[in-house]
């Protein structure tokens, strides 16, 4: 199984405060990876530009990244397991920040270091 970064970005740095309730949300979604098994850990990771990533917006619309220019706001990441990038951009598809803030979650895979 492949690991994947799910890189999210937002509009405007003041977006990145999140209630209570958007909180639990996002927490329940991690969670759910989480119950898979799919969540891996994010020591010893490099994110390689390459070709292959894809970035997930609102309304479930997917385009191919990398991008050199960003003018969002990185508010994090998270590391997954699945076996294909598509896999990993399903995941990405269900995370709660589109419905909060907007934004949009880049999704590329990892080298592991050896």
């Amino acid at each position: 199984m492949k690991e994947f970064a799910l890189i999210f970005r937002l509009k405007d740095i003041s977006d990145f405060q999140a209630s209570p309730e958007q909180m639990r949300e996002r927490m329940d979604w991690l969670g759910s990876i989480a119950a898979q098994n799919r969540l891996a850990d994010k020591g010893n990771t490099l994110l390689p530009l390459t070709e292959s990533a894809k970035t997930v917006r609102p309304n479930n619309v997917v385009t191919d990244g990398p991008f050199t220019e960003i003018k969002e706001f990185i508010s994090g990441y998270i590391v997954v397991k699945a076996e294909t990038i598509e896999e990993a951009t399903e995941m990405a598809k269900a995370s709660p920040i589109f419905d909060q803030v907007g934004g949009s979650i880049e999704v590329r895979e990892v080298l592991k270091r050896d």
